[in-house]
């Protein structure tokens, strides 16, 4: 007769998460924290979006990016940088169809919208440009992290059931071990972050706090 399985004996999905995002094997991916985003300043806080979850995660991701910069591990800034040239046909069709203007565009290169806030690249640190949801689509991220040595990566951003959930999905099938430190997420509404989470969760990744993989990198300091 098979043994009874005790989850109990498998450990936490967390257990080793030192070894696991230790300098030299992983690095610290930040998407799309930018005034277009994030800010009231911004497109989305000027139609009124709101955006009262966002500060606690910029907070959560400046956090990290100093554990990470402390412990050696790289920190990654991921940005959309849209042009009018490039856009989307699909994505331009779909706001007509919903009746939404999409002439406008998010985060255009070279405007304040496009400007990363909360966490800052600081000199030296890749800055890798976008124009899609994944921040690897059409970009040159997982080229970046394979001649770094990087298996693993640690990701933190908005949207959570957007940008954040189209590029873990991307990191995963790409064969890279996947921890998501929630609380430097958020998403415009609880219910979308919530799930959005629970779903990465279930299907390709680790879910970690920020306090969790500060107190991993500090190990190596």
């Amino acid at each position: 007769m098979n043994a009874v399985l005790n989850p109990a004996d498998l450990g936490s999905p967390t257990e080793g998460l030192a070894d696991w995002i230790a300098p030299g094997r992983a690095a610290l991916v930040i998407i799309d924290m930018q005034v277009d985003f994030a800010s009231p300043e911004g497109a989305l806080g000027r139609a009124g979006v709101d955006l009262a979850a966002v500060p606690a995660a910029l907070a959560a991701a400046e956090q990290l990016a100093e554990a990470a910069r402390a412990a050696g591990v790289p920190v990654i800034f991921v940005g959309l940088q849209t042009d009018p040239g490039l856009d989307s046909h699909a994505w331009n069709e779909r706001m007509r169809r919903r009746g939404d203007d999409p002439g406008g565009g998010l985060c255009r290169a070279g405007t304040p919208g496009a400007d990363f806030v909360g966490p800052k690249p600081a000199d030296g640190e890749l800055v890798i440009a976008k124009l899609r949801y994944s921040a690897f689509f059409g970009t040159d991220l997982d080229g970046e992290l394979t001649r770094r040595g990087i298996d693993t990566v640690v990701v933190c951003g908005l949207t959570t059931e957007c940008c954040i959930d189209s590029s873990v999905r991307d990191a995963f099938h790409l064969d890279y071990h996947v921890f998501i430190a929630g609380d430097a997420c958020a998403a415009y509404e609880p219910d979308l972050h919530a799930g959005a989470l629970k779903s990465l969760e279930l299907n390709c990744a680790i879910l970690v706090d920020t306090a969790e993989v500060i107190g991993a990198w500090a190990e190596a300091v």
